[in-house]
């Protein structure tokens, strides 16, 4: 059974830097795209980052773009993402996803099938 581990969470200053690291067990990872989310206490799950298969087209919220960047190591099974210029509002637990082969729609959880347990970010001012 496929299972997605995140880790690299904690709790740091703001300006600070975290990667986290995803972990996917299966053979099957690499042909498919995967999807960073995060979800504050008391707010809805929401979009942070995709990736396709090979790592040729990445997609960010408006909220991360030109801050945060996932990657991909298809060889370890590995997704990251790489947090810099860290704000208090990103605050969250971060959870990886793995996208649904037929979907497109990357910005939604309904376009992912499997989700990690996800790891705490904590960003004080």
């Amino acid at each position: 059974q496929v299972q997605l581990v995140e880790s690299g969470g904690g709790l740091v200053q703001a300006g600070d830097s975290l990667r986290l690291t995803c972990a996917a067990s299966g053979r099957t990872f690499s042909s498919y795209a995967m999807g960073w989310f995060r979800q504050a206490p008391g707010k809805e799950r929401q979009f942070v980052a995709d990736i396709t298969w090979n790592g040729d087209s990445t997609y960010y919220a408006d909220s991360v773009k030109g801050r945060f960047t996932i990657s991909r190591d298809n060889a370890k099974n590995t997704v990251y993402l790489q947090m810099n210029s860290l704000k208090p509002e990103d605050t969250a637990v971060y959870l990886c996803a793995r996208r649904r082969r037929s979907s497109t729609a990357y910005y939604s959880v309904f376009g992912y099938e499997l989700w990690g347990q996800g790891t705490q970010v904590t960003v004080s001012s």
